[in-house]
């Protein structure tokens, strides 16, 4: 009965997701006065489990791609509203993950009768 615990790995594979999500948000935002950085930004949590369901290993990292924002004159694709409303989007997944991971482990302590 438990031994495929997918809800786990897909809420652990999504608090992953947000944290590099952050990172990826706070990087651009620490370069948004260079001239000619390009913003980046990671696959959606929705593209990384459609890519890595059909493999047995969730390892694979996460690809980075280029946010394709307008460049300012000088060269620089960083909009630190973009930003921050990535960063806060972020931290709302991350919770979301760790509240149904915490709720599931839960569930399991309380039908080991372990409460």
């Amino acid at each position: 009965m438990f031994s495929n615990m997918d809800v786990l790995k897909v809420y652990s594979a999504m608090a992953r997701h947000a944290a590099e999500a952050q990172t990826h948000a706070s990087k651009n935002i620490a370069h948004a006065d260079d001239p000619g950085y390009r913003a980046t930004s990671i696959e959606s949590f929705e593209d990384y489990l459609n890519r890595t369901a059909l493999s047995s290993s969730q390892a694979a990292g996460f690809r980075i791609q280029d946010t394709g924002t307008p460049t300012s004159p000088n060269g620089n694709s960083v909009s630190i509203e973009h930003e921050l409303y990535k960063s806060a989007e972020a931290m709302d997944q991350h919770q979301m993950a760790l509240s149904v991971y915490t709720k599931s482990l839960d569930l399991l302590r309380a039908a080991l009768g372990r409460r």
